[in-house]
């Protein structure tokens, strides 16, 4: 018998009917509880022992009470499957989630062949986020189901719903990350530093590097000889306007929170950037980076020499530099997580368990494990599964909990 009981959501509901239940010693096969807005639905399938007529009439009387609906329908040896086992998790971010854009990713999963098994709010600020396991996704013809398929259609599909969506498999490698590396420059910061010191130059001088980084950051050009064209410029700046630089640092919102609440939950976090330590040493003190890895300018007497000292941190260096923290910390590579933005972050990202591209460049979007296009940067915590009420409570407890307003 499948026993649905409806109706507002307040503390005692399971006790009355599980009281009507323990009476008629019926044998619990599976149950399921979900709340909307106060309004609860609560589903157990029972194999009753005496007479389904008086069973119902107990249960109902028993809901009826206090106030609730009851459902009860009587079901054949047949009609009892098992509870599928989800093989993805889909989650869905957006300021707001129309109904239109929802839909069409419920199409998209049926037409696929997908069925969704339980919905869940993960987010309400700074987005809504709405997390779905779906199953079973068809592994069926490879020619028909290629890897990535259910990805890439949702993804085209969320795009012209103005949404983010995100891909992952089901099961323990979705909870067992251990270390976050993210890339500096407009990802875990605002804007880009070496535009920044190349402002210092001279306006003409600053467009002019706005020019080839978007370039690099494109794929269209190669990274360090591009580092090399716009650190060239910075030749005879005093060292002070690093300093000066440093101190502009606007993090992007909610990077604060998402250090926080992974190192809490014993994350290795750090950077990998084609940047600067000079200028990103600060910050790594603020947030307690645990690691940093960033170009080195070259100083003498002072001044800028227009170089960088050492091996310069290119994409290929980005992905050497995952590899050795992880390494170093003893964490299997498909326990990684990379964060970045640019052409540059490729290797990084292919490399890690999973490469989340953030308000990223068509390059970089096209081969990460999922792309997300707000400003926030702790919807990074949602795609992990880590829901807004964990970490505010967290934060309550810690006293640091605060919601800046959104315009």
């Amino acid at each position: 018998m499948l026993v649905t009981v409806s109706g507002p959501d307040r503390p005692g509901v399971s006790s009355v009917l599980f009281a009507a239940l323990t009476a008629a010693g019926v044998e619990l096969l599976d149950l399921e509880q979900v709340v909307v807005n106060g309004r609860l639905t609560l589903g157990a399938l029972v194999v009753p022992v005496g007479d389904p007529e008086e069973l119902q009439e107990s249960v109902g009387e028993a809901m009826d009470s206090i106030g609730m609906f009851v459902h009860i329908e009587i079901q054949r040896d047949g009609d009892v499957e098992p509870r599928p086992e989800a093989t993805h998790v889909v989650t869905v971010l957006g300021r707001p989630i129309t109904a239109r854009a929802f839909g069409a990713i419920a199409a998209e999963l049926a037409a696929v062949g997908a069925n969704i098994d339980a919905i869940r709010r993960v987010a309400d600020y700074p987005v809504t986020g709405l997390e779905l396991l779906v199953s079973p996704v068809p592994d069926g013809d490879p020619a028909a189901y290629p890897p990535g398929t259910l990805r890439k259609r949702l993804v085209e599909v969320a795009r012209q719903a103005g949404v983010d969506v995100a891909v992952a498999r089901a099961g323990l490698a979705r909870r067992n990350k251990r270390m976050i590396v993210f890339d500096v420059d407009s990802t875990l910061i605002q804007g880009e530093v070496i535009e920044m010191l190349a402002a210092r130059a001279g306006a003409g001088v600053e467009a002019e590097v706005r020019r080839v980084t978007e370039e690099a950051m494109a794929g269209h050009l190669d990274f360090a000889e591009s580092l090399t064209r716009r650190v060239a410029v910075l030749k005879g700046l005093p060292v002070s306007v690093v300093d000066e630089v440093a101190a502009e640092i606007e993090l992007t919102p909610g990077a604060r929170t998402t250090i926080r609440t992974l190192k809490r939950l014993g994350f290795r976090c750090g950077v990998v950037s084609g940047g600067f330590t000079q200028v990103i040493a600060g910050l790594a003190d603020e947030l307690k980076l645990d690691f940093v890895a960033a170009n080195e300018l070259e100083i003498v007497d002072g001044m800028l020499t227009g170089r960088v000292s050492g091996e310069i941190v290119d994409r290929a260096g980005k992905a050497t530099a995952l590899r050795r923290f992880a390494e170093a910390y003893e964490i299997p590579i498909e326990q990684s997580v990379a964060v970045g933005d640019g052409a540059n972050d490729i290797d990084m990202l292919s490399t890690a368990g999973l490469g989340v591209a953030f308000n990223a460049k068509q390059a970089l979007r096209d081969v990460a494990d999922t792309s997300v296009s707000v400003p926030y940067l702790d919807v990074v915590l949602f795609v992990l599964g880590i829901t807004r009420n964990e970490v505010e409570a967290a934060d309550a407890a810690e006293g640091v909990l605060r919601r800046v307003p959104i315009a």
